[in-house]
């Protein structure tokens, strides 16, 4: 597993966690409007690499690296 020492850096640090894990349908309006707002934090994380490529390893739950499980999951699927 890769380091974590990225995390005192994170961007999200101080921020509400429940932003970051949207309950509900993954398309309904609300999910995908909380979705957007917990990636508009990551857009200005200075860890958003370190973030995702260990959100890709542990397969985690909610958005992490400015992707959510679903996108994850594809990235996983492609090999990337």
């Amino acid at each position: 597993m890769r380091e974590t020492n990225w995390r005192a850096s994170a961007g999200c640090r101080g921020s509400d966690p429940e932003l970051f894990f949207p309950i509900g349908s993954g398309t309904s309006f609300a999910t995908l409007a909380q979705s957007d707002a917990a990636k508009a934090v990551c857009g200005r994380c200075p860890v958003a690499r370190e973030c995702l490529e260990w959100a890709l390893d542990v397969a985690v739950e909610g958005v992490w690296g400015g992707t959510t499980e679903t996108e994850r999951r594809a990235i996983r699927r492609r090999g990337a």
